[in-house]
Order: structure tokens, then C-alpha cells, then sequence
């Protein structure tokens, strides 16, 4: 990862300085200073330029609500346990990242303007695989192509999961309950033992790592005790340095195939039969329902089809999918394991699914030894970024993935009122209902063009009506924006929001100051309280 050229703290930089909340910018250049003693000037990175780095580039407006006063990039835990520390001693709040890259969620930018950046991209060592149990020990800094090369340039019979968009974190994408499409495609079900420093810098290690040269840390997800691992998913109740993750062991035999529904309201049956190959383990992974913008949105723009007002028009949609020879909607299916079991599997699914299609499903074959491009297993890419080219201009998204029931019936009623949504809004329809083992995340991505001042209001109205229809109807978000984490959060309300209380008593006994990620998820410590946003759904 390249950061931002630092620089020393000038006279001229200094007169540049953004402090954070609470904070004035003589005491600010001060506890920079202090940074500078743990990682070196070149790593603490404050001038307007650093700054800007880390705001997200596909904010709904300027980012500016979101930007940082300062980064610090440390090398090692005992770096991030100093800077903790120290970060108390000045009540400079921290907003951990691993390496930047939540595209539509809010890249590197803190919840909270003015908080520094803890980047740990520096951070970025495969500390071990272990090949005979079937885990990794990483660094924050470990991106998805850095494990998938090492593991093939090492031939290394183990496989990894990586979501659509692999440019990020192994751990982040964890952290964050990102989704892969292999059975080991729940991420965060897949940690096993993390090292962390707490928020007063102190370092603990979860699970079988409590124990002192512990031979089972990545082997057993528990421990002796509370379990603390998820507890550090989607919170701001630590730094996690260390992170152990189980990998797939590579199968014998895959089976592949790509599936077009041709009519929109296809996706109730294929979801009805698809929920009980899934929960009886015959599909033994999640996998994407995508609508044909999927496609179209990668391989061309908006304006080589319709450079009318509004949403697009579903005969331009039916172009699209003519011209593209796909249906309105499309998944796809992967069988993995001993040949015997993956073709009896094959059959269940051909009996599920090939009566609705009228047609064969064509699977491809993979076995050991072949290519790996043939395998039903994604390699990391980055092409399905293309989206943001969709309407022109410096393009953004940003997705609302409210969780539902793996209910063909109301998949298909959810799709038509959040399409009818879509088109109120003057927004194109991008929706994917991606199927876990009970459940459904309905990924709504909002294609805009940052620099229509016009469509970035709409889209901000969009996301706020979203999220009160999803309540409405009692479903949630899996994770959200930085705009939106506070009215997402107080959409979980069950006991005038029992659960926010909570979250909030543990956040102010263990970090008192505040100091790492305030606001995160709708968490707020006491110390910065006046600073949360958002209304309620």
C-alpha cells in the first residue's frame, strides 16, 4: 500500500492543522509530536494533502463531514499500543483501518470528523499457514491478492474466500461480516483467535490465545470463558492486530454452472427451491442473485442506452439483457468436495431447479490438477468497480443490505417496492439478494454521479426512505455508510434501544476516554456524545 508522502511539522504545516473535537491545535501539534517519537515523522501524515487521501471518494457531497485531521501509520502492535497510549494521554481520538478500501461504505474516513486515522496498512505479514489443520494467522495489512499469491506461488492445497470486490483486507473484510462465495464465504463466521490492543493499550488475545504458548489458537474458535472474538466485529472495542482464519481445504472435485432467470418474478420459485438446497447443505455456500445492471453497469455506461431523465425504463432494460444474452436476473452455483458426493449433489439440484428452467444447467468441471480458472472458486478482481462508471462524472455507490427471510414470495415483493423506490427517487435499480443458510442480505447499491449536485440529494433521500421501509417491515441492515450508522443503529430499538445502552456502558468501561473509533456502528462513548448524528428511521 503507498501513503502519502509525511512530512516533518513545519511552521507552515502546523498552520494547516485540524484538531480534533475537544482538542485545541497547540495541543493537537503536540500529541503529533508525540506520534512521531513511535513511528517516525515520515508516518504521521497531517498536511492538507494527507487529509484528503482519506476522505471517501464516493461520498454522497464533499466528504468533509467525514474527514480526518491526521493519519498515523504504525509498523507493529507494540507501535499501535504506544500510540494508544498515547492517544489517552492527549484524548486524541483513533479511527483504526486496515487498508482503506470500504468502498461504499466509507473507505478510510472516521464516523467522527477530526479523528486521526490509524492506518495499518504497514502492517501487512502472512505470519503463518498451516497446511495440515487448515488456518492463517494475518496482519491487517494482508490483502486478498497477497494471500491468494501466496498460497498458489507456495502450493499451498488450501483455498480462500474473497468477495466481489477483492482490492481490501482479508481481516477488514472480516471485521466488517464481508461475504465471500465459496463455503467458507461467511468471513466473519471464520475467524478463529485475535490478538487486540485494547483501548488503554493493553494486548490480550482471544479464545485458546489467552493461554500463553497455546498450540490451539486458530484450531478452536472459543476458549475458557466469555467469548470475545465477535465481540471485536463491527465495534470500537479494540485494535485488532492479529487475526486467525480458517481456510478451505482444497476439494477433489467442483462443479460450476451460471444460471438465467429470464422473467423478474422468476426469483420467487428460484428462491423457494434454492432456500431448501441451501438449508439441507446441497449448495454448502452464499451465493449472489444479481439483477442485469450487474452486467450492464460493468461493461458500459448509462449513456450508450438512454440519456433520458429518470430511472432507466424496463424496455431499455430489456435491450440490455437482449443484447448481453443474460436474464433479469443471475446466480451462480458452485459443488465442491469428493466427486461421489459433488455428483449426487448435482442430481438434487437438477431435480430442484431444471423443471422451472425447461432446460439443462450446464455445469463445468473441475478437478485437482486442472487450471484453476475452471474451479468453482473466484480468483480476487477488482473489475466489478466498473460500476461507478455508470452514470459518469467522478462516480460513486453505496449499498443498503438490509437481512430478510430466504422467502421466494417476499424476495419478490421486496424487489418490486424497492424497485418502485428506485424509480421515485429517479435512480437505477442495482439489487442483489445474496442467499446465506437462513437468511438473505438484499445488497441495494445507489449508482450516482458525485458531481450532479441534484442526484446526490436524491440518493441521500433514497437511503433515508430505505431504511424506514426496512423497519417498517422488521428487517435491518447487516452494516451501512458512515452517514447512516446512526439511523441505522437506532432502527434496532427492541426496549427503547436495550442493545445501544449496552454497547454504550461496555464502550465507556473499557475505552473511558473514548479514543477508539467513537461513533462506530452508532456507538457513541460518553467523551463525544454531542457528536452523533442522524435521526431516526
Amino acid at each position: 500500500m503507498k501513503f502519502a508522502p509525511g512530512y516533518s511539522l513545519t511552521k507552515e504545516r502546523m498552520m494547516s492543522v485540524k484538531a480534533p473535537p475537544n482538542l485545541g491545535n497547540a495541543a493537537f501539534s503536540k500529541a503529533l509530536r508525540a506520534f512521531e517519537a513511535v513511528v517516525g515523522s515520515q508516518w504521521v501524515l497531517s498536511s492538507d494533502e494527507d487529509r484528503a487521501t482519506y476522505i471517501d471518494p464516493y461520498a454522497l457531497g464533499d466528504g468533509l463531514n467525514h474527514e480526518a485531521s491526521a493519519a498515523v501509520a504504525p509498523a507493529s502492535a507494540e507501535e499501535v499500543r504506544a500510540l494508544v497510549r498515547l492517544a489517552n494521554e492527549h484524548r486524541v481520538p483513533l479511527w483504526p483501518t486496515a487498508r482503506g478500501k470500504n468502498l461504499g461504505y466509507g473507505w478510510a474516513a472516521p464516523a467522527m470528523p477530526g479523528s486521526v486515522v490509524l492506518d495499518l496498512g504497514r502492517m501487512n505479514r502472512i505470519l503463518d499457514v498451516d497446511v495440515k489443520y487448515g488456518h492463517c494467522l494475518l496482519e491487517p495489512g494482508v490483502g486478498f491478492y497477497d494471500l491468494y499469491n501466496y498460497l498458489r506461488q507456495n502450493n499451498i492445497p488450501l483455498w480462500m474466500s474473497t468477495p466481489g470486490n477483492a482490492w481490501g483486507s482479508v481481516m477488514g473484510n472480516a471485521l466488517e461480516r464481508g461475504l465471500g462465495y465459496t463455503p467458507y464465504g461467511d468471513h466473519a463466521a471464520k475467524i478463529c483467535g485475535m490478538e487486540v490492543v485494547t483501548p488503554t493499550g493493553d494486548l490480550l488475545r482471544t479464545g485458546m490465545g489467552a493461554m500463553a504458548g497455546s498450540k490451539t489458537w486458530q484450531a478452536y474458535q472459543h476458549g475458557f470463558g466469555p467469548s470475545w472474538d465477535q465481540a471485536f466485529v463491527q465495534s470500537n472495542f479494540g485494535v485488532v492486530t492479529k487475526m486467525g482464519l480458517w481456510l478451505m481445504p482444497e476439494p477433489e472435485m467442483t462443479l460450476r454452472a451460471k444460471v438465467e432467470l429470464p422473467q423478474a418474478d422468476d426469483i420467487e420459485w428460484a428462491i423457494r427451491e434454492l432456500h431448501q438446497l441451501r438449508v439441507n447443505n446441497v449448495v454448502d455456500h452464499n451465493f449472489v442473485f444479481g439483477n442485469y445492471l450487474h452486467d450492464a453497469a460493468v461493461l458500459s455506461q448509462r449513456s450508450e442506452w438512454y440519456d433520458g431523465k429518470g430511472a432507466l425504463p424496463d424496455a431499455i432494460a430489456e435491450k440490455m439483457m437482449k443484447h448481453y444474452d443474460i436474464g433479469w436476473w443471475r446466480f451462480n452455483l458452485g459443488v465442491y468436495g469428493h466427486e461421489g458426493i459433488v455428483r449426487a449433489k448435482e442430481q438434487l439440484i437438477r431435480k430442484a431447479l431444471e423443471p422451472h428452467l425447461g432446460k439443462a444447467i450446464e455445469f463445468e468441471v473441475w478437478q485437482r490438477g486442472d487450471p484453476l480458472d475452471k474451479a468453482a472458486a473466484r480468483a480476487p478482481s477488482a473489475t466489478s468497480l466498473q460500476i461507478v462508471n455508470w452514470w459518469g462524472g467522478r462516480g460513486g455507490h453505496m449499498g443498503f443490505s438490509p437481512v430478510m427471510p430466504p422467502d421466494g414470495t417476499l424476495a419478490r415483493k421486496t424487489f418490486r417496492a424497492m424497485k418502485a423506490r428506485f424509480e421515485e427517487h429517479g435512480l437505477d435499480y442495482y439489487t442483489s439478494f445474496t442467499m446465506g443458510h437462513r437468511h438473505i442480505n438484499n445488497v441495494n447499491i445507489l449508482l450516482y454521479d458525485r458531481d450532479d449536485a441534484d442526484m446526490v440529494a436524491r440518493a441521500n433521500r433514497l437511503f433515508h426512505v430505505l431504511i424506514a421501509d426496512a423497519k417498517a417491515a422488521g428487517f435491518g441492515e447487516y452494516r451501512t455508510h458512515l452517514d447512516f450508522m446512526d439511523p441505522v443503529a437506532k432502527s434496532f430499538d427492541f426496549n427503547g434501544g436495550a442493545l445501544a445502552r449496552f454497547n454504550e456502558t461496555v464502550k465507556n468501561a473499557i475505552d473511558p476516554n473514548g479514543i477508539i473509533a467513537p461513533g462506530k456502528n452508532g456507538i457513541w462513548p460518553t467523551a463525544y456524545k454531542a457528536h452523533g448524528q442522524g435521526e431516526e428511521a
